[in-house]
């Protein structure tokens, strides 16, 4: 297999990777080359839902690569009408769109809000999308993303595309006001013949890469309402935590909003790429043939991985998303209460959760020392530590997690304990 040298001289170093090189995994376990064994809570960042080497999902996959893995849309094919039937049957959409990641998924949903928009006589669309956010790292998502430090060379003339403008996230005034200010046209555009409005807003229902904070219902209603009366659409990004992952199957089902489009992914096809845009009402017909293409998109072997999800997530895997969702936030609020000087919020929906460190403490450095005693984490943002397991995650493998978490930042407490005395003993010397 390829060393790090092989990658330093032949992969692009476009990520940075933890030195571990795993050879395969099963359930919630992941082994490396030395025989190590790790407890992963990251799934692949959200992705690997029903675990690593799930029987269910390779005699699925399996199944279907004997037979026929790709065709092109220039066919039909029938796993993806039965994926889309289910998709709409447990959401409020109508149709579905395929493609194969969630930056894709995104990227359709903003073409199809700027060409709603132009069928309004719109000539100038602009999509609203929230601070902190993350859509995806191709151009148009980026643009959406209100992350200046994801933009850094990637600009034109110091902007991004044009047609994006950032609001606070849970802040229904400042939302309010942008939306305001932007449904109108400027008089020197006017008198240009041009016209400008709201397309869209763009939202996570819960802000992953951000820092794992909730939606807020008032926040919500506030963008549904303003969209219905104006004509605009309302997206909600849930690529990362829809399929489940919040103990419902959407995000937005945990705001009591009912979204025009849904753009979804990663646990879409339990780690087999797989990404769909699905859309309700009016805005289900905006694309036309032509309009919007993928090579790969909705294939009969992704589809036959996301059937099998679909399969399992039907057969009553939410409750164990609750369940366990639970028990991971009890235990984490617990090692929170018995260090209230490194940790500051618990917080997320089901099994995607964040712990919020105070300062100095950063979440690569948590997430290094959980590593070296067997448990996998991922950072959101500096000083966020994500837990998100597989859904079929058990009782005694989130016992476990907490029990190595809350191992790390007591290690952390001694050790600030210890420095803070080594320097009270120097300063006595003196």
């Amino acid at each position: 297999p390829p060393t790090p040298p092989q990658f330093d001289q032949y992969v692009q170093t476009t990520y940075g990777r933890y030195p571990i090189t795993i050879t395969h995994g099963s359930g919630c376990k992941l082994y490396d080359t030395n025989g190590k064994t790790y407890l992963d809570f990251v799934a692949g960042i959200a992705t690997c839902c029903l675990g690593h080497s799930n029987p269910g999902l390779l005699s699925a996959i399996n199944t279907q690569m004997s037979k026929l893995h790709h065709v092109s849309n220039l066919y039909y094919i029938p796993s993806q009408g039965q994926l889309a039937e289910w998709l709409v049957k447990n959401s409020e959409g109508d149709k579905v769109f395929f493609c194969n990641s969630g930056a894709e998924a995104n990227e359709g949903a903003i073409k199809l809000a700027r060409k709603h928009a132009h069928s309004r006589g719109v000539t100038d669309p602009v999509i609203i999308t929230a601070f902190n956010s993350f859509h995806g790292r191709t151009l148009g998502a980026l643009s959406a993303t209100q992350q200046p430090k994801y933009h850094k060379g990637f600009t034109y003339g110091g902007s991004m595309l044009s047609g994006f403008v950032g609001t606070v996230y849970n802040d229904p005034s400042d939302l309010n006001r942008v939306f305001k200010r932007m449904n109108r046209t400027p008089w020197w555009d006017k008198v240009r013949g041009r016209k400008r409005r709201v397309a869209a807003i763009m939202l996570e229902t819960l802000q992953g890469e951000g820092g794992i904070t909730p939606g807020k219902k008032e926040y919500f209603s506030l963008a549904r309402s303003l969209c219905t009366d104006s004509g605009a659409l309302l997206i909600t990004d849930e690529v990362q935590v829809g399929m489940g992952r919040s103990g419902k199957l959407w995000g937005y089902e945990n705001l009591s909003v009912i979204p025009d489009v849904i753009t979804t992914a990663k646990a879409l096809g339990g780690g087999v790429p797989i990404g769909a845009m699905i859309a309700r009402g009016e805005a289900s017909t905006v694309l036309g043939p032509g309009e919007h293409a993928t090579t790969y998109g909705g294939n009969p072997l992704a589809c036959a991985a996301g059937l099998e999800v679909a399969k399992v997530i039907s057969g009553g895997l939410l409750d164990n998303v609750n369940e366990r969702g639970n028990q991971l936030k009890k235990g984490l609020e617990d090692v929170m209460s018995s260090n209230p000087n490194e940790i500051s919020d618990v917080r997320g929906w089901g099994l995607l959760l964040g712990v919020e460190l105070k300062e100095p403490y950063m979440a690569g450095d948590v997430v290094g020392r959980c590593m070296k005693k067997g448990l996998l984490l991922v950072p959101a943002g500096l000083r966020v530590v994500r837990f998100v397991p597989p859904l079929v995650v058990g009782e005694e493998e989130v016992d476990e997690a907490v029990k190595i978490f809350r191992e790390v930042v007591e290690d952390i407490r001694k050790e600030e304990a210890s420095e803070n005395c080594a320097i009270t003993a120097h300063l006595r010397v003196y």
